[in-house]
């Protein structure tokens, strides 16, 4: 089975909050709260945002101001939901959004 959707991606410093809890976190359950069916977190190890500076991991540090992807795959109708949500709560924050295809391959066993 297939549909057609949206790849919804929110880019959040790791140590960032809202509500006092990590805005990361928060999304995630918001969004499980909408009944969207999944949603991940990917850690960077390094990168740079628009003001140009390169943040980095180093070994010796145990939290810091590396980006957070929050990742969700959504029906476009899910995706303008959440979208909604983030502009009520007055959250800057920086998204981006792709339409694209998605579904299960239901392989033999």
């Amino acid at each position: 089975m297939k549909e057609n959707g949206a790849y919804l991606h929110f880019y959040v410093h790791e140590n960032r909050k809202h509500h006092h809890i990590l805005l990361y976190e928060w999304l995630l359950e918001q969004a499980k709260k909408l009944g969207i069916h999944g949603g991940s977190a990917f850690r960077a190890i390094a990168g740079f945002g628009r003001h140009g500076v390169l943040h980095e991991q180093h070994f010796f540090e145990l939290a810091g101001d590396l980006t957070i992807k929050v990742e969700f795959i959504v029906t476009l109708d899910e995706a303008r939901q959440l979208l909604d949500l983030v502009k009520r709560e007055n959250v800057h924050i920086f998204y981006s959004m792709a339409q694209g295809e998605f579904g299960t391959i239901n392989g033999d066993g």
